[in-house]
């Protein structure tokens, strides 16, 4: 007799889809087997239970051109929750006036109003942090260090000497680099020539931010890690020139990670010419539709490792005090319909199958981030991280109905189809049916463990 018993539902596991019940004890699972009996019991007749979903990509409460992105780890957590997602993975606030394990202690006190578990990645910002500092980083549980490859002027981007440094001390602890891939320079020269002709609206910003300057900045980090042995992660991949680079530098023999987002797979650059079009402003820009398709392809058949949302809200009026595609806040909301939309637009439209739904919304972000057997599957011993979904039931998305903190939804007026209908954090149901459940600022920091390195070829 288990705690908790989730009965009647077909359970999606890294083997399969099986007809079985998942036996819960305290906030642990402890049996995937038929004819599980509980003190409590959920049926989830004609359902999936799908591992919770890990939102590998996410900027809570972000200080953005002196505003904040508009949901804070309370509020986002929530929503996440509701959506189906049981941990998610945001950023420290990066700068050279603090340690990285300063910024990381910083944002843990951020983030304990999180209604479910998170991790962080350490932003490398400012600076040309010394080995001992990417060092205390990983006794904090933070092992996956973001760099930019563009925002020069802002000061964010990370030189190729800097990236060799740090690449070399990461590979050496067993940590994770982690790169935002565009090509600072040609995208300053594209934006200065932009303006010069009087290209200030948003639809500009696709032009000012090309395909290309996505495939020269991975083929770049890529040259590092597979030089230093250090694993590579490619944030928010957006386009098919993107896909070739990483294709290619896994015929290198580099460990590369490849990550992409709902609106690269769902939105285009036609976004931009509605009435909303200021609202879709994002870095990597939307693309084309041939991108679209050379997307969804890649995730499909395995050459993109995990989707996550890249979740960083504003409500209307921040975007609308921008006057230009070079100063309008990016960033779009996402976190609460992660789940749903890879489950319209993928399983119940035939584009993938439940399984890979799984490995790309859970068991692979765990794995890329150091944070699996513990979490992303239903497997003995894993927290009882769970969601269960309705795949008869629709719902169509309307701003005014998610929770997320904006007042915009990119996905305005979509039918889905699919819908999660409660959610489970370490054992506790925390939504359900649509409604928030779950105790407040119960969420709990996941460290990351450190991978097997390999050699150093320098």
């Amino acid at each position: 007799m288990h705690d908790l018993a989730i009965r009647g539902g077909r359970v999606v596991t890294a083997d399969g889809v099986l007809q079985a019940d998942v036996g819960i004890d305290g906030e642990t699972i402890a049996a995937v087997a038929a004819a599980l009996r509980g003190r409590e019991e959920i049926d989830a007749s004609g359902c999936f239970v799908l591992p919770g979903v890990i939102d590998a990509h996410t900027h809570m409460q972000l200080p953005v051109g002196g505003m904040r992105s508009s949901d804070s780890f309370e509020s986002g957590s929530v929503a996440a929750a509701i959506g189906g997602v049981t941990c998610i993975v945001d950023f420290t606030v990066g700068g050279a006036e603090s340690t990285l394990a300063e910024q990381i202690e910083a944002r843990k006190g951020e983030a304990s109003s999180t209604a479910i578990d998170y991790s962080l990645h350490a932003e490398v910002v400012g600076g040309d942090p010394e080995p001992e500092a990417f060092a205390a980083a990983a006794e904090l549980g933070v092992r996956t260090f973001k760099f930019y490859l563009a925002y020069s002027r802002s000061g964010r981007m990370t030189n190729d000497a800097g990236l060799l440094r740090a690449f070399r001390v990461i590979a050496a602890l067993g940590g994770r680099a982690m790169v935002h891939a565009e090509n600072d320079a040609v995208i300053n020269r594209l934006t200065e020539e932009l303006m010069t002709a009087g290209r200030t609206e948003i639809g500009a910003l696709a032009d000012a931010r090309p395909a290309i300057c996505e495939e020269e900045a991975i083929l770049r980090a890529a040259v590092w890690a597979r030089w230093t042995g250090a694993a590579l992660r490619v944030a928010h991949i957006s386009s098919a020139l993107g896909l070739r680079a990483v294709e290619a530098s896994r015929g290198w023999g580099t460990t590369i990670l490849a990550e992409t987002c709902p609106q690269y797979l769902l939105l285009d650059r036609s976004a931009y010419e509605g009435v909303d079009g200021l609202q879709f402003a994002a870095t990597p820009p939307l693309r084309s539709a041939p991108d679209r398709n050379a997307l969804w392809a890649a995730v499909a058949h395995g050459s993109v490792d995990l989707i996550a949302t890249d979740h960083c809200p504003f409500r209307r009026e921040q975007k609308a005090d921008g006057t230009s595609f070079v100063d309008v806040p990016k960033g779009l909301p996402g976190v609460e319909v992660l789940l749903p939309l890879l489950f319209s637009e993928g399983v119940s439209s035939g584009r993938l199958t439940v399984e890979r739904l799984a490995a790309l919304l859970a068991t692979g972000p765990a794995k890329a981030l150091g944070l699996h057997p513990r979490k992303g599957e239903i497997r003995n011993g894993a927290d009882a991280d769970l969601v269960l979904v309705d795949p008869r039931r629709d719902d169509t998305l309307r701003a005014d109905a998610l929770h997320m903190g904006t007042d915009f939804c990119p996905y305005e007026g979509m039918r889905v189809v699919g819908i999660p209908v409660m959610t489970l954090s370490r054992g506790l149901v925390v939504a359900r049916q649509g409604r928030f459940c779950g105790v407040p600022r119960r969420g709990r920091f996941v460290p990351q463990q450190g991978r097997r390195t390999a050699p150093c070829r320098l």
